[in-house]
C-alpha cells in the first residue's frame, strides 16, 4: 500500500506496533484523524486505510536502515519498542540499541521530524527493584543503574541538542489494554487465569506475595496512554520533558479481586502465593480444550499469557504510585476509573472470542 503524498501534514512512525501500547496508540492515531501512520514490529501487519506496516528488526543495524531509508515524510517517532531479558544489565543493550538504530536511520532522511516519543515507565524510579520513594515525581534524583529507560532518555537529550525537534518521554504505571502475544500484559495475565480457574471449577485466589494484596497500586489504561503521548508530542508546552501518566485513581488488590472474580462469576478465596510462571506452565492442553469447547478464537496458549509478568506485578508488597499532577497543570486531563477499565478489557475479550 502507498499512502498518498499531501494527505496529511503530519506522518507517525510508531516503533513497537504490534505490541498494546502501540496498537493503542496506532488506533488513537486513526481515530484523531490527519496523520499517515507507518507502523513497525518484527512481524509485520496488515495495512489498511492510512496504516502500513514495516516488518523490521530494529536490533539490525543495517535492517533498520535499509527498511526506513524511504520514510522521508515521518514527521513524529513514536517509540515503544520493547525486548525482554533475563536481567536488568541485559535489558540495557538491546534496548538502547534499538533507539538509537531507528534515530540514526530515521533522522537523516526525515528532515521535517519534528519530535521523538519515548515510552518509559516507572523503572525510572527503581520501583522495579523494590519500595521506593512514592508517589514518584518526575524530578527525583535516578537511582543506581543499568536502567535501560534512563539510558535511552539521556541518549535523546544529547542526540536532540541544537537539533529542530524535540522529545517528550511519557512514564506509565502498569498498562492495560488489548495485545496478544505481548510479555508485558497484566490485564491478559488475570482474564486467562481467571477462565482457567473457572474452567476447573476453583475459587479465584490472589497469587501474589501477602503484602501485595494491600498496598496501594495504580493502572494506566491504553487508551488513555495513547492519548496522553500525542498530547506531549503536539503540545509546544510539552516539549523535551517526562509525563507520569495514569488513570487518575488508586486501589488495592483487596478490594479489586472480588469485583474481577464476580465478573468471570467466581468465587473469590483468599490469597495464595503462587508462581504463575510454575503452576500455569502445564495448562496448554488445557487451554486448547477451552478454545475448542467455547468456540474460541485459535490463540496460541503461549500468545495470550505473560505469566512471569503477572509474578512481576503481584510481588509488588509495597506501594506503586506516582505523582500524575504534571500532566495535569500541563493541560492533560483525560482519566478513566481502573475497575471500569479492568471490566470493559474483559468484556472486550468476550466479545472477541479470545475467553470464554
Amino acid at each position: 500500500m502507498t499512502i498518498g503524498v499531501g494527505m496529511s501534514t503530519r506522518t507517525a512512525l510508531v516503533a513497537g506496533a504490534r505490541g498494546v501500547i502501540g496498537g493503542n496508540l496506532i488506533k488513537h492515531l486513526q481515530a484523531e484523524g490527519g496523520w499517515n501512520i507507518i507502523g513497525l514490529s518484527r512481524r509485520g501487519g496488515d495495512d489498511s486505510g492510512r496504516v502500513r506496516h514495516i516488518a523490521v528488526d530494529l536490533l539490525n543495524r543495517q535492517d533498520t536502515t535499509d527498511k526506513l531509508s524511504t520514510l522521508s515524510d515521518v514527521t513524529h517517532v513514536f517509540y515503544a519498542a520493547y525486548q525482554d531479558r533475563p536481567s536488568w544489565a541485559e535489558l540495557v543493550p538491546p534496548n538502547l540499541a534499538m533507539l538509537v538504530n531507528t534515530i540514526d536511520a530515521i533522522e537523516p532522511v526525515a528532515t521535517g521530524l519534528e519530535h521523538v516519543s519515548l515510552m518509559q515507565g516507572y523503572k525510572v524510579y527503581g520501583a522495579h527493584l523494590g519500595p521506593f520513594s512514592s508517589p514518584a515525581k518526575e524530578n527525583d534524583p535516578p537511582h543506581m543503574p543499568p536502567e535501560f529507560n534512563v539510558d535511552q532518555q539521556q541518549f535523546l537529550e544529547s542526540r536532540q541538542n541544537g537539533k529542530a525537534w524535540t522529545w517528550s518521554a511519557l512514564r506509565p504505571s502498569v498498562v492495560c489494554g488489548i495485545g496478544l502475544g505481548n510479555p508485558m500484559n497484566l490485564a491478559m495475565v488475570i482474564a486467562i487465569y481467571a477462565s482457567i480457574s473457572k474452567e476447573l471449577g476453583i475459587p479465584l485466589r490472589f497469587p501474589g506475595k501477602p503484602a501485595a494484596y494491600n498496598s496501594l497500586i495504580e493502572m494506566t489504561d491504553a487508551g488513555v496512554l495513547a492519548k496522553a503521548t500525542v498530547w506531549a508530542a503536539t503540545n509546544p508546552d510539552t516539549v523535551n520533558q517526562a509525563f507520569n501518566i495514569t488513570n487518575g485513581d488508586i486501589f488495592r488488590w483487596s478490594s479489586m479481586w472480588p469485583k474481577i472474580a464476580a465478573f468471570f462469576g467466581i468465587e473469590v478465596a483468599p490469597p495464595l502465593p503462587m508462581s504463575l510462571t510454575d503452576i500455569m506452565a502445564d495448562k496448554q492442553d488445557l487451554w486448547d480444550r477451552m478454545v475448542t469447547r467455547h468456540g474460541l478464537q485459535t490463540t496460541p496458549y503461549a500468545d495470550v499469557s505473560s505469566w512471569p509478568f503477572g509474578d512481576f506485578v503481584f510481588a509488588w508488597d509495597y506501594d506503586v504510585l506516582a505523582d500524575g499532577s504534571k500532566a495535569r497543570r500541563a493541560g492533560f486531563h483525560e482519566y478513566v476509573e481502573t475497575e471500569s477499565m479492568f471490566m470493559k478489557i474483559f468484556t472486550d475479550l468476550r466479545d472477541q472470542r479470545i475467553i470464554p
